[in-house]
């Protein structure tokens, strides 16, 4: 039987395959009209306790946009708010914890976490195992400590993230162990997808942005280390993506969380240039990104030229596309996005890029 083709993970190892793949953060959500339809009401975390609606809303974008790759219907907050530390989904606002984390005594209120208290997102990962074609691998997620720990202790989206920062400063033994406490229930997450069949992860670290190199050298590179290097070990052969946004003054750091051995992507926002990242880690790097995703909003045209310059950006010398990219928006999909705009972008990636 001949093995299929499955242009994600060609990318992901850094070996030319049939075409370049592409898939969007945030692909399954509030710009595809079929969400609404199955959706319902309420918290996403409700939708997400629901294994069959997940399983469905994971496999409308493969469906509609032919892309490359599943991500499950999930979000960064279902490990905290599966333990009942107290953090819900508010619609227009973001995660919402009514007690934040700001003390010892609430850190005991965030239990580790324990595969039976997800057993609802590996179910969905079993389902989808069954529908999804040998060629659309799905991707598993979680959101790494600092950006998860973020909202547990600010309480809600943050500009300043002042009360994380203080607690960095003013207590940091205990930001390091809520740090710890995260990267474990992290760790236990994503491993209980890939055990259950997903092929891959990315770990989101959206707001890391917003420390310094120091800071973020000091209290979170040690913790988003031991949550690659520990699912390195179980599952050493599933490919491994770290992003964040504005995080160009960390992308070393970054990439230096990940293991050396086994597949490695780095992901982009739209701010760091392909050519430049590899200029500075290597050429062999392996990147996911960065379309931004305003251009989507703008229309077919600034997206398609926008699409058009990242696969330049990708090309080597000779005019040969490097064969280590992952096309994807360097953040997630903003609700008012038009499919039809996204369904071009990937026609676009898929035919500029086919082998001939």
């Amino acid at each position: 039987m001949t093995a299929p083709d499955v242009p994600f993970l060609d990318a992901a190892h850094g070996r030319p395959g049939s075409r370049t793949p592409v898939w969007f953060m945030r692909q399954a959500g509030r710009s595809l009209p079929e969400y609404a339809g199955v959706r319902g009401e309420g918290s996403i975390l409700h939708a997400i306790k629901q294994p069959e609606v997940a399983a469905e809303i994971t496999l409308q974008p493969i469906r509609r946009y032919g892309v490359d790759a599943a991500v499950l219907y999930s979000d960064i907050v279902v490990p905290p708010h599966a333990v009942g530390f107290g953090i819900d989904v508010s619609p227009g606002t973001g995660p919402v914890a009514d007690h934040p984390l700001r003390s010892r005594a609430d850190l005991d209120r965030l239990r580790p976490l324990e595969p039976d208290d997800v057993d609802y997102v590996t179910d969905t990962v079993q389902l989808l195992t069954h529908e999804l074609p040998a060629s659309v691998p799905l991707l598993a997620f979680a959101g790494a400590p600092f950006t998860v720990g973020s909202y547990l202790i600010e309480g809600r989206p943050s500009k300043d993230y002042r009360f994380t920062k203080s607690m960095m400063y003013e207590d940091p033994s205990l930001f390091h162990d809520v740090m710890d406490r995260l990267a474990t229930s992290a760790i236990t997450f994503i491993d209980a997808q890939l055990t259950a069949g997903a092929h891959a992860f990315q770990l989101f670290d959206s707001w890391a942005g917003s420390l310094s190199l120091a800071d973020y050298q000091r209290f979170v590179l040690p913790h988003s280390l031991r949550v690659f290097a520990e699912l390195r070990m179980r599952h050493p052969d599933a490919p491994c993506v770290h992003f964040g946004i504005g995080c160009d003054h960390l992308l070393e750091a970054m990439y230096a969380a990940m293991p050396t051995a086994g597949p490695r992507i780095l992901g982009l926002d739209w701010r760091t240039p392909i050519s430049a990242a590899r200029r500075r880690m290597g050429p062999g790097l392996v990147v996911q990104g960065n379309l931004d995703p305003a251009l989507v909003l703008a229309g077919v045209d600034a997206a398609l030229a926008g699409t058009d310059r990242v696969l330049e950006d990708n090309t080597e010398s000779g005019g040969h596309r490097h064969p280590g990219h992952i096309f994807n928006l360097g953040h997630g999909v903003h609700q008012d996005s038009d499919p039809d705009v996204l369904q071009a972008v990937v026609d676009r990636v898929h035919s500029a890029t086919a082998s001939r």
